[in-house]
């Protein structure tokens, strides 16, 4: 049995972006597209200097030996179709005034030139009007109207004339056609290039508002845990006081340096996504570990926690958790009260009183209050934050039991 064995240096090559895919398959059908053009233009020009070669005695007295250069002179041109179409015009003309005056037209033969240099002439006229400049193309609607009226019949000459214009006018059409479809892909990869940053920035959001509820709230747990531990164990050592004093000190300033980051990340009027966060159960759970951490919190709950929608509990956490987290931060020691009613209108109130201890410093106000209003407008809930009668403050919010998060606020 032959066994194949892992290279684990050898990683796979990074998926490509959808636009970068389209662009290379556009570039690679465009290549063949040219390639089988020419094989094409190659094969169209011998099939029609196969025809004019034998043909040109039947239009024009031509000497034999001169019958191959003039027949290759009115369908060569159109070798140059794709790369140089004013050129090729400017070539046809030059032989279409040098046949007509050097070779005698066969008796019941009206028109100056072979049908197939007629046919490679159009062509030509069609692909300057798609490719040329419009310097080139007054010049060749011009040159090539005299050129009729000079060697066709006086009867003729109005209805070619005619219809040459058209035939440029349906090249100017195809020019406009084809620019307005490079216009259109081009605005469609640029909103493409934008729906993909804009989704980058939503995500970058998302991510942000949730480092910012999870990780504030647990550091500013250890904080309040680390400052309130000499005063809940007796006896506490003054070196192992001040020990607790710089855990605070240094979780407060790096709670302060990642809500530095996390600005960079931020960006307000723009909501998370529904993805799966905490409920009702872990609300609770998050009381009691605020409590434990040595926050002075009473809690009351009222209702059923199962009527309570995912993303209405999913809000419900974030709230409690940012009201926790700024009650420990600014009100250091002072009483907190919770009331949670979870009734067909979930309503969340949390208080704190007057603080006696002075915050500390680097305590400063952030987006906080901003996010809690954002999550609760994306449920079409609503929450008021501020000053409390006796000097605290408070937090309150009203949500829907049942609610969808929603995409704009």
């Amino acid at each position: 049995m032959t066994r194949t064995r892992e290279r684990p240096w050898r990683r796979p090559a990074p998926p490509r972006a959808p636009a970068r895919l389209a662009r290379g398959g556009i570039r690679r059908i465009s290549a063949v597209s040219v390639r089988a053009l020419s094989y094409w233009l190659w094969a169209l020009t011998l099939l029609l200097f196969t025809i004019a070669w034998p043909t040109l005695s039947l239009t024009h007295d031509v000497p034999t030996s001169l019958r191959p250069v003039v027949a290759a002179a009115g369908v060569a041109p159109l070798l140059l179709l794709r790369r140089h179409p004013f050129l090729g015009w400017a070539l046809w003309c030059a032989g279409g005034m040098v046949v007509p005056v050097l070779f005698r037209r066969q008796p019941g033969y009206d028109f100056p030139w072979q049908v197939t240099a007629f046919l490679v002439l159009l062509a030509l006229l069609v692909a300057v009007g798609v490719r040329e400049s419009r310097r080139a193309l007054v010049t060749t609607w011009v040159a090539t109207t005299a050129l009729c009226i000079a060697f066709l019949p006086g009867e003729l000459a109005p209805g070619w004339v005619f219809g040459l214009t058209a035939v440029l006018g349906v090249g100017l059409l195809a020019r406009w056609l084809l620019r307005s479809q490079r216009e259109l892909a081009q605005q469609t990869e640029l909103g493409e290039l934008e729906r993909a940053r804009r989704t980058i920035a939503e995500e970058r959001t998302r991510i942000a508002r949730d480092l910012h509820d999870v990780v504030a709230h647990r550091m500013s747990m250890v904080v309040v845990q680390a400052q309130s531990a000499p005063y809940r164990l007796g006896g506490v050592d003054p070196q192992v006081s001040v020990e607790f004093t710089a855990i605070a000190d240094q979780a407060r300033e790096a709670l302060n340096d990642v809500r530095g980051l996390l600005g960079v990340l931020r960006s307000d009027g723009q909501l998370a996504e529904d993805v799966p966060q905490p409920g009702i159960a872990d609300a609770l759970e998050l009381l009691r570990e605020a409590r434990e951490a040595g926050l002075d919190l009473r809690w009351d709950v009222e209702g059923d926690p199962d009527g309570c929608g995912t993303a209405t509990a999913m809000v419900t956490y974030r709230i409690l958790q940012e009201s926790l987290a700024n009650a420990s931060r600014h009100a250091p020691g002072a009483e907190v009260q919770v009331d949670l009613d979870l009734g067909p209108t979930v309503v969340v109130r949390v208080r704190n009183g007057l603080s006696s201890r002075t915050p500390e410093p680097g305590t400063h106000a952030g987006n906080g209050i901003l996010g809690m209003q954002f999550r609760a407008a994306s449920v079409g809930g609503s929450l008021s934050a501020g000053p409390s009668e006796d000097g605290g403050f408070e937090v309150r919010a009203t949500l829907p039991a049942r609610a969808t998060v929603r995409d704009e606020a």
